[in-house]
């Protein structure tokens, strides 16, 4: 149900008192109570819960966790729950999702969820013999993966091809690897796939006459990817001494190193991640996966480049896209258990595994936007320092308003240094002589 007060547009949403945002969350009805205090850490996983998820628990990891404003993605607006402990990550996509609301917000869409899971087939007599005989075998194969899941067959998935690659040369000689295209709907697919693996194991070998090893899932998720367009007015980019043709042209120019240098792509598409990773982290997702295949797609021509793309249209205006592998779940996992990642897709009115990919990817592009602008034109620490220095004065030992006190006269000093701050503070603390 959308709730006619929902807006991802909250003006001066920074400047209300931590209580007074989450009462504001509870005015657009679309979170109850509970879903609340879920977001809050306060009575979300408890420490029982967690030690059913993994080994050895002793306790709970918590991150701040931030609401993205301003996003229009496909017309719809989103108001994005951003799990990340970098400060300028969450300012910087909303300021950027803002400008891009001026051009109509995102355009976003995403692939079918089709996953991969390799077979790896060891001392095959005939690689090209036992290729021929996989293909010839192609129905058989994937009527024996459907019985693995007759619900996720009910509900539209299940398998959908098989693809055959041969290794000619290896560390341990030739093999052969067979790909299974799976379709695993809403979830993230790691365990539907994995399990139709290992159910193809003993027909691979009867016919390929070799030894299947590996069989597992490819987090190079390649055939279930995502995009993401946005146009920002020229207009938009003009900020204090700068012109928007300057900004444009600035931002440009900073892409255009990443696509030329891989050195300079990793950190640039570091950035597009510190969007990314902070929305799956936030849903209960596996980020070391979308990182592993994100990076890997970054490589997929032989070299390592950048995940986006900038330029100007016709008009004159900026215009960026971004395509990436998002194999992201709204099933199982830790998206069923965790209360907390349950209320934040239902804060972004999430109903299919593909809706979240394309908010995640928008969310990579405006953070990708916001760090190639402050490159361009103030540097990025300008905006970071005034962020990173709360957490020095926290760190140095500033309670309440000491915290942005202190964090201010580190900032007009610039030197933004935690010995700097516990000098300052001794000073504050030394009594006053009568």
């Amino acid at each position: 149900m959308v709730h006619d007060n929902y807006n991802s547009r909250i003006p001066g949403f920074y400047n209300l008192p931590l209580n007074e945002r989450r009462v504001k969350l509870l005015q657009f009805g679309q979170l109850s109570e509970q879903d609340l205090v879920a977001l809050t850490g306060e009575s979300g996983l408890d420490a029982d819960q967690a030690d059913h998820m993994i080994e050895n628990v002793i306790g709970l990891h918590t991150l701040p966790l931030g609401l993205a404003l301003n996003f229009v993605i496909n017309e719809r607006q989103v108001l994005v729950p951003m799990a990340i402990e970098e400060p300028s990550v969450v300012a910087g996509a909303s300021f950027m999702a803002k400008l891009a609301r001026a051009g109509g917000g995102f355009s976003a869409e995403a692939d079918p969820p089709e996953m991969i899971g390799q077979l790896q087939i060891l001392d095959v007599p005939d690689l090209d013999a036992a290729e021929d005989a996989l293909y010839a075998e192609k129905e058989h194969l994937l009527s024996e993966a459907a019985k693995v899941d007759p619900l996720l067959q009910e509900l539209g998935g299940g398998p959908r091809d098989i693809e055959v690659r041969k290794f000619s040369q290896s560390a341990v000689g030739s093999f052969l690897v067979l790909h299974l295209i799976y379709d695993v709907r809403d979830a993230m697919g790691a365990n539907a796939v994995n399990t139709a693996a290992e159910r193809l194991a003993p027909l691979v070998e009867s016919i390929t006459g070799g030894e299947v090893h590996l069989r597992i899932l490819s987090n190079l998720a390649d055939r279930r990817l995502a995009r993401a367009r946005c146009m920002v007015p020229l207009s938009e980019l003009a900020f204090k001494d700068y012109s928007g043709n300057e900004v444009l042209q600035g931002v440009i120019a900073a892409w255009a190193f990443a696509a030329a240098d891989p050195y300079r792509a990793a950190t640039h598409n570091k950035g597009i991640m510190n969007g990314v990773d902070a929305v799956v982290i936030a849903t209960g997702n596996d980020w070391r996966a979308i990182e592993a295949g994100a990076h890997a797609y970054a490589a997929r021509d032989g070299r390592y480049t950048s995940l986006s793309t900038w330029g100007k249209d016709d008009q004159g205006n900026l215009v960026g896209s971004l395509e990436m592998p998002l194999a992201v779940g709204i099933v199982g996992g830790a998206t069923r258990v965790h209360p907390g990642a349950r209320a934040a897709l239902k804060l972004m009115r999430v109903h299919t595994a593909a809706e979240l990919a394309e908010i995640i990817v928008s969310v990579g592009l405006a953070q990708n936007l916001a760090a190639l602008r402050a490159l361009a034109t103030e540097g990025i620490q300008r905006g970071h320092m005034s962020l990173h220095a709360r957490q020095v004065a926290i760190a140095a030992g500033a309670r309440d308003e000491q915290i942005n006190r202190l964090a201010q006269q580190l900032v007009a000093e610039g030197t933004v240094r935690i010995d700097r701050a516990e000098r300052i503070l001794d000073q504050w603390n030394q009594p006053e002589e009568n």
